[in-house]
């Protein structure tokens, strides 16, 4: 598996820094992120070490529908249930900060939100 040692994401991935796991399994870790935009915030990784969204390719298919597929499932068990947002930020003009393919998925109430 593709790994950069210099990636902050591939050292959560190994262990070697610390994260509040969400879920895990032989391809993908998701995580609470640390500053989190809503309520609930976690960020869904593949383990694999993919730069940016550019860098998928059809060999890819299967794992990203499966965390696409998990994103749903996920927000119900942390106990999201009136919507979810997913974001992809890609290179650095869609703001992209880790170098390291991310999907935020972040939901709950949000009272600032109601007018």
């Amino acid at each position: 598996m593709k790994r950069d040692p210099s990636c902050i994401f591939c050292r959560i991935v190994a262990g070697e820094i610390p994260s509040r796991k969400a879920y895990e399994d032989d391809e993908m870790l998701v995580f609470h992120d640390i500053a989190p935009w809503a309520p609930v915030h976690v960020l869904m990784i593949p383990k694999e070490h993919l730069t940016t969204f550019y860098d998928v390719t059809d060999a890819h298919t299967a794992m990203l529908g499966r965390m696409m597929a998990k994103a749903p499932r996920l927000m119900r068990e942390l106990g999201v249930t009136n919507g979810f947002r997913t974001l992809v930020n890609t290179g650095a003009d869609g703001l992209q900060e880790v170098q390291h393919l991310h999907i935020h998925v972040m939901g709950g109430p949000r009272p600032w939100a109601k007018g």
